[in-house]
């Protein structure tokens, strides 16, 4: 998103906020929760993920098939949604990218 409109003021906000609180009590439940970081120019929605949902293993799975077809039911115009950590996207499951290797254990001697 520009810097000229920021992402509080973004008129979409309201519609996307609605969606997004349809779901948080299933987030809330599991003791996680979702924030609104930005809305692209290009239409994509980038969340972070709160609580226990910053940790999960199934929280790919949760974006897509959860929190993204909330929002983009409620608000056709967002294209994707993304989860934002830190500096680290997350990726959703089933998408390309490069598995990271097992980290190996150590072995008594």
């Amino acid at each position: 998103m520009s810097a000229t409109a920021p992402v509080l003021e973004h008129p979409l906000l309201p519609r996307i906020e609605q969606a997004l609180d349809g779901i948080r009590p299933y987030l809330e439940a599991d003791g996680g929760n979702v924030r609104v970081l930005d809305i692209t120019d290009d239409m994509v929605l980038r969340l972070e993920l709160l609580g226990a949902c910053g940790t999960c293993p199934m929280s790919p799975m949760t974006l897509k098939a959860g929190v993204e077809e909330s929002v983009k039911r409620a608000v056709p115009e967002i294209r994707s949604v993304e989860a934002v950590n830190g500096n680290a996207t997350l990726q959703p499951a089933g998408q390309e990218g490069r598995p990271q290797p097992p980290t190996p254990v150590p072995t008594p001697n």
